[in-house]
């Protein structure tokens, strides 16, 4: 089993906060004899619509001194999880997590990730480390 990010029980603990309820931890992913792993699955009951919502998260820290090749990294894996997850289960929602001060600089000040939410693929969870909270959803 891969090592949890740094950011691993920050993001359990904002889910939970948020009213969600962690289902595995990790979530198991099966794909071509290959066993992987995304961090979290998670699920939450929409009491107005009587159905619930099934995600799971992969989180990464973005802690290395170049922002970008964290950014590279993160979306090779989460690429990789999205394809296999809309072919599995389809009705599970993949979120990448990644801390407010990354977010920031990489979606807000210079804009550089705005590229990527423009085609409407990547789905983000943002969280503030300090106060274990969800800051943001993207999708």
């Amino acid at each position: 089993m891969p090592a949890k990010d740094i950011y691993h029980q920050v993001v359990k603990q904002a889910l939970i906060k948020a009213g969600w309820k962690i289902t595995h931890d990790p979530y198991p992913l099966v794909w071509a004899k290959r066993n992987l792993s995304i961090d979290l699955g998670a699920e939450q009951l929409l009491a107005a619509e009587n159905n619930e919502r099934k995600i799971a998260v992969e989180v990464k820290s973005f802690i290395r001194e170049s922002r970008i090749a964290d950014l590279e990294q993160a979306l090779g894996q989460y690429t990789l999880y999205y394809d296999i997850l809309k072919r599995t289960e389809s009705e599970r929602k993949l979120y990448l997590a990644l801390p407010l001060n990354a977010f920031t600089e990489l979606f807000e000040g210079e804009m550089f990730g705005q590229i990527l939410l423009d085609n409407n693929r990547l789905n983000l969870v943002v969280f503030n480390p300090k106060t274990e909270e969800i800051v943001q959803w993207i999708a």
